[in-house]
């Protein structure tokens, strides 16, 4: 259903994803950048990761969790993670 001044854009929120928005979008960058999508609905990152950040491109799969010194996951990716797999 479209967006209507009667109807307010949803945004979906995911665990470990990322935010899922009703377009089309205007995206206002930290530095004052706009980018836009005029996609039916657009996958906001929240991680970072992505190549094409704002836009999710799904990094945050790639992110592995391992227990912490409390017994609860703790997020690695990137460097961290290719340095314990070559460890092992």
């Amino acid at each position: 259903m479209p967006n209507t001044p009667e109807r307010p854009r949803r945004i979906r929120v995911q665990r470990d994803g990322p935010l899922l928005v009703e377009g089309p979008v205007e995206v206002v960058g930290e530095h004052g950048e706009v980018t836009v999508s005029d996609r039916f609905t657009v996958a906001i990152c929240t991680c970072r990761r992505s190549r094409i950040f704002p836009w999710c491109d799904t990094s945050h799969r790639r992110r592995v969790k391992r227990p912490g010194h409390d017994g609860t996951a703790v997020a690695k990716c990137g460097k961290e993670e290719e340095e314990e797999q070559e460890e092992t």
